[in-house]
């Protein structure tokens, strides 16, 4: 093995290879003890955190890397598959000690300090250690929120890892600027694994970091635990923005989860319109369609253009099982419209002159679904047309919402699909 000092922030991210040069995954950590008999040498490095397609976070024994260099980690090609599950005596470097407020020895004296980076080297044993640490001087700065769109000020310094005092404990609350610009690359499906293998601790604060809009797309992806867990944890206000920005249909599953006097508090603080629309959702049973779809489908009239239709489903926010389907309904047209008078699919849209009206290409054959059709019903809905979405009328036939396929691959998978091995979705219960 190469013996380069490496630094946990430029390790993070680097591609991981097998000794045939394929691809296994990139770093995402590297996972540490900061106890035992040779603790005074150093902290000292027992594995790395990888990801590997299927944004699967597994774990590496340092013994089974046999160089980091040149950009790349070379491991023997034995990768235990199964989900990396952080151990008592374990701390992640990046989720853990990036942003830890330590102290450091100055002409005899302890000088306040913030963890930016860590070095490891490897020693005569072959154990790589954390034996440096590049600190920036000063208080940290703990506001909660934005605090990756801030320049940090203080002296930087890079100094030995035996000169840092604090490093075991985790003491008052840690900022989460380091940790969150070494994860700035993840999209929110990432993010919030990675939040998903941290301490509750951390986890709340790193929440505490983000912005809302970013906040509510990892709450959209995280186990329904974890997100319990963190929306509890913020001021109630914020949470209530938090669900505000989300998706009706995931707002309300978190909602659900609720006791219903913090359900009612968190309501009234919303706007009038957000709350409608998660109240009526709140009326279905969870495996209904009703209970399975969102408000906020892709809606037109008959007049407008191809061009309006392509604008609206181009919208970043839009997930794209939604972006799927423009529905075309009468005024009023949102949700609950007009009586619905049929949809069409993007593909379509791309394949028509931009200045031709949606309603002289509708799909009238797509029977919608009443909100109290089952998950069944729903799942073989979308497999006759082969759909990814699906609209959700009432008896008169106004658009209510529409069911996407993520929403219900959702239902029918495992509760704990997002981190159980892959042989725990051989069984998928029966709709």
């Amino acid at each position: 093995m190469s013996s380069p000092r490496v630094f946990v922030a430029r390790l993070n991210g680097m591609s991981v290879f097998d000794p045939l040069g394929d691809e296994v995954g990139r770093v995402r950590d590297v996972v540490v003890t900061l106890t035992g008999r040779a603790a005074s040498l150093g902290p000292r490095a027992i594995g790395l955190v990888v990801e590997v397609p299927g944004r699967r976070r597994v774990f590496v024994p340092i013994t089974r890397v046999t160089s980091i260099d040149a950009g790349q980690v070379i491991t023997t090609g034995l990768v235990n598959m199964r989900r990396f599950q952080q151990r008592p005596g374990e701390t992640l470097v990046v989720g853990e000690l990036f942003d830890r407020q330590v102290s450091v020895e100055e002409d005899g004296r302890q000088v306040p300090a913030v963890i930016e980076d860590i070095a490891m080297d490897r020693d005569r044993v072959g154990d790589w250690r954390l034996t440096k640490i590049f600190v920036r001087k000063g208080a940290s700065d703990s506001s909660p929120r934005g605090l990756r769109l801030r320049r940090r000020r203080g002296e930087t310094v890079l100094v030995d890892a035996g000169a840092v005092h604090g490093l075991r404990e985790s003491g008052p609350a840690q900022a989460a600027t380091a940790l969150l610009e070494a994860y700035e690359d993840l999209k929110p499906q990432d993010l919030a694994d990675a939040m998903h293998d941290l301490t509750p601790k951390r986890r709340a604060e790193v929440a505490d970091a983000l912005d809302d809009e970013t906040l509510a797309d990892v709450l959209e992806e995280l186990p329904d635990d974890d997100r319990l867990e963190i929306l509890t944890h913020l001021p109630t206000d914020r949470a209530a923005d938090i669900l505000e920005v989300m998706q009706p249909d995931d707002a309300t599953d978190l909602l659900a989860d609720l006791p219903a006097a913090t359900q009612e508090e968190l309501l009234q603080l919303m706007e009038p319109e957000e709350a409608a629309d998660i109240r009526r959702l709140l009326t279905y049973d969870e495996n209904t369609a009703g209970g399975l779809m969102t408000t906020e489908p892709v809606i037109l009239g008959p007049e407008a253009t191809i061009a309006e239709a392509l604008a609206l489903v181009r919208r970043e926010e839009l997930h794209p099982a939604t972006a799927s389907l423009v529905y075309v309904t009468r005024p009023p047209h949102e949700t609950p419209t007009g009586r619905l008078l049929g949809s069409v699919h993007i593909q379509r849209l791309l394949r028509e002159p931009p200045h031709q009206p949606v309603g002289s290409i509708l799909d009238a054959d797509i029977d919608p679904v009443l909100p109290e059709a089952s998950l069944g019903e729903v799942t073989r809905a979308l497999a006759m047309y082969n759909l990814v979405a699906l609209p959700v009328t009432d008896q008169e036939g106004r658009l209510l919402g529409a069911v996407t396929v993520d929403d219900v691959l959702d239902h029918i998978l495992p509760e704990d699909w997002r981190e159980d091995d892959d042989d725990s979705l051989e069984e998928v219960p029966d709709v």
